[in-house]
């Protein structure tokens, strides 16, 4: 008899072998746009998103779609409203329901406004109204302001999503830091709304260890949009001052959150299906290999895509090969959980 394991991994896409030329190349690429571009911490904040507007640094400058509406949410703090950014689909027919996006950019960098093209896309392909939040940014506003901007918009669109857009909230998405507060603004909902069932989360290199202690991220070094050092920046500005008890604090860092336990005690009884999306060469490997299997492990559907020598932000290169696949891969998943709840 052979043993098998309990855990299955499709290893050849870990194979150096079978990592494509476009795909090498384009790593290449941000490693060129890493190093020699002006880092945030370098010019100050202020000065940077300046910059980044007027397409003054090596990121290409923001396209923003005349289709896209500005709007507001309620938060918790009395006389403040959350700014969103709202793509309805193209062809005026009855929306599905709500797909709810955050940003990545480290909780400092890029703004909801970013990602026209991204709520485009899944406005007209599942027929979703595509919502970005405008949760509020660190230095000027560290933890927990992002997080709770995040889970108040969340909220929001549970309790006045029908009503005010036609249709339900269907799905939470984020990449990098966005899926962190994707991932605890889904966990949040299932404490603060348990009877509510979403469709299902997508969570593209996700950033779910804040500690930062996990082998692929503290030994990072290759500046290819993100390392060790990169990250440990971003913390000082979000989580300044925390201790490494308190950034593996559940409310600061999803890995830590007692999954079982909380799908025992929702009404549904479940976690939500969820979407991981990771280049095998991004520092936050390990965080999707550790999210992903604990997810499993508390009885949720966890589909996990590894992409052979992709970096960290990959899915933004539209038009290379494997960011055209894994968006390929994400439309499938959401039009297949829309159809599920049909």
């Amino acid at each position: 008899m052979t043993i098998t394991s309990d855990i299955v991994l499709d290893i050849s896409k870990f194979d150096p072998e079978n990592v494509t030329e476009s795909t090498k190349e384009a790593a290449a690429l941000l490693e060129n746009i890493t190093t020699s571009g002006t880092g945030w911490w370098e010019v100050g904040i202020e000065k940077y998103r300046e910059m980044r507007e007027l397409g003054q640094t090596s990121l290409p400058k923001p396209v923003y779609l005349p289709e896209a509406l500005d709007g507001t949410v309620s938060s918790r703090d009395a006389g403040r409203e959350i700014p969103i950014r709202i793509y309805k689909p193209d062809n005026g027919q009855p929306s599905k329901g709500i797909f709810l996006h955050y940003h990545g950019g480290g909780f400092v960098l890029a703004t909801h406004k970013h990602s026209d093209s991204t709520l485009r896309e899944y406005a007209n392909k599942c027929q979703l109204t595509a919502i970005s939040v405008g949760y509020r940014l660190a230095p000027e506003h560290p933890y927990p302001a992002a997080v709770h901007d995040a889970s108040d918009a969340a909220e929001y669109m549970v309790d006045h999503a029908v009503e005010v857009y036609g249709g339900p909230l269907r799905f939470i998405d984020g990449e990098s830091a966005g899926a962190c507060l994707a991932a605890l603004s889904a966990l949040q909902l299932m404490r603060s709304r348990p009877s509510y069932k979403l469709s299902g989360l997508v969570l593209p290199y996700g950033l779910f260890d804040l500690a930062l202690g996990l082998p692929t991220i503290a030994t990072s070094t290759k500046p290819v949009m993100i390392n060790f050092a990169i990250m440990e920046r971003f913390n000082n500005a979000y989580v300044p001052g925390m201790s490494t008890a308190e950034l593996k604090h559940p409310s600061v860092s999803p890995l830590y959150e007692d999954l079982q336990a909380l799908a025992a005690a929702s009404e549904i009884g479940s976690l939500p299906p969820a979407l991981f999306l990771c280049g095998t060469e991004d520092p936050l490997l390990d965080d999707t290999i550790m999210m992903s299997s604990k997810w499993s492990i508390a009885g949720g559907e966890a589909i996990v895509k590894f992409y052979s020598g992709a970096t960290h932000g990959f899915t933004a290169f539209l038009g290379l090969p494997v960011a055209d696949e894994a968006n390929a891969v994400t439309l499938e998943f959401m039009q297949e959980k829309l159809s599920d709840s049909a």
